[in-house]
């Protein structure tokens, strides 16, 4: 077993060596924004009450803006969720007979509760009167750029990125194609808003969107930039005026940014940070070893260990729920927190399909921390991610290997 993982990483010794290089520079960037912002013991300092002047969340606010390139930023413990923190933008910035439109095809279950597609309640967008529309991927699962030039109007006033799969196996989206994206919208309607949803590819690349002319970009404290250590929050970051307007949202119009309290120790989020490119380098070369292993034994794996990432998602499909299972099961089974528990689908809120969860993570719902979950619907794959050391990683890559031997799978 040890001589397939020595082999598997010689195959990947390139490619762990591109993100190592990517992690540097990453690191280096948060540095110079530490430094300059004169970080001290002082910015750990939590807040209470309505938390007016404090400031250790308008500090790291500052620095978030300046490490992903954007004009001002929310990085708050209020926001429960990417989810949370991408409906925030949208509720934010969208009023009834606006038109959104998805460029890069159905979006995240819980975004597409959000949305409304399937139940237009009153507080989804398509209950608000919002327009919503899709433009599906093409055949390679990239984005329609011709199906895209079609649907975009002059009365398009916001187009919606998901850089991740989300629950699907088309590639994850590289800042390059998010460029491609913005560049081609703006130069139909200069005025519609592009967002992006960031989670998954904080620090996979070394420029973020905001720094390629995306608008609004918004993620989860819990996947990458938290680093395995910020207990809970979500940040958004973009235009100011932009950022002025989701803030009336989140908290109340005229209220905005001034208010919002820490109450949590801000070092996390500020530690968590620091930390996130060493982190996001333990993922990528955890997942693209799990994934090379899987490989060998004949599954289909999406992307290919040999294929240059932009997410830490690794999807991998099975032959049946029952074998979802199984390996979700190898996942808990060897993980720090809960690690006797048994795994079952069921419907969690915000999804359509009952899902499984493999998450014994320190933080509830970290997906930065080594985790798997699957929906319980055809194809079925499973979506791997995270591994706050690639120890962990290896040691988990051993186990399923074991499982893959003994059961004699995929050969």
């Amino acid at each position: 077993m040890f001589n397939f993982i020595g082999n598997a990483e010689q195959d990947l010794a390139a490619s762990f060596n591109s993100y190592r290089e990517i992690a540097y520079f990453n690191q280096a960037k948060i540095l110079e924004a530490f430094k300059e912002h004169k970080v001290r013991e002082d910015n750990f300092y939590p807040s209470s009450g309505y938390g007016y002047g404090d400031y250790a969340r308008d500090s790291l606010e500052l620095i978030y803006a300046d490490i992903f390139g954007g004009e001002d930023a929310l990085v708050r413990s209020q926001i429960v969720s990417g989810t949370h923190a991408i409906a925030s933008c949208l509720l934010g910035l969208l009023q009834t007979n606006d038109e959104l439109i998805a460029i890069t095809g159905a979006p995240y279950d819980t975004l597409g509760k959000v949305i409304g597609k399937d139940n237009p309640m009153r507080s989804t967008l398509i209950g608000k009167g919002i327009v919503y529309k899709e433009v599906a991927l093409d055949i390679n699962g990239e984005p329609d750029l011709e199906g895209i030039k079609k649907a975009l109007t002059n009365k398009t006033t916001m187009v919606f990125i998901q850089r991740s799969k989300g629950y699907s196996l088309r590639p994850a989206l590289s800042i390059e194609t998010i460029k491609i994206l913005t560049d081609l919208v703006k130069s139909i309607n200069p005025a519609t808003i592009v967002m992006v949803d960031n989670c998954y590819g904080e620090f996979v690349e070394e420029i973020e969107p905001p720094q390629v002319g995306v608008d609004i970009t918004a993620g989860s404290l819990i996947k990458n930039p938290g680093g395995g250590l910020a207990p809970a929050g979500g940040y958004i970051i973009g235009q100011e005026n932009l950022i002025e307007e989701i803030s009336y949202y989140l908290t109340a119009p005229s209220l905005g940014k001034d208010l919002g309290a820490s109450l949590l120790n801000s070092r996390w989020l500020y530690q968590g940070l620091f930390l996130a490119p060493h982190t996001v380098l333990q993922a990528l070369q955890g997942v693209s070893l799990i994934a090379y292993l899987f490989d060998k034994y004949n599954y289909e794996i999406y992307p290919h260990w040999e294929t240059k990432r932009a997410d830490i998602v690794q999807a991998i499909k099975f032959k049946s729920a029952n074998e979802v299972l199984e390996f979700c099961q190898i996942i808990q089974a060897n993980s720090p927190v809960d690690s006797d528990v048994r795994l079952e689908y069921a419907l969690l809120p915000g999804y359509s399909d009952d899902v499984v969860m493999a998450a014994g993570t320190f933080v509830q719902g970290s997906t930065i921390e080594l985790s798997c979950d699957a929906p319980l619907r055809e194809p079925y794959c499973a979506y791997l991610q995270g591994s706050l050391t690639y120890e962990h990683a290896r040691y988990v890559a051993s186990q399923v290997h074991n499982w893959l031997v003994e059961t004699n799978k995929g050969r």
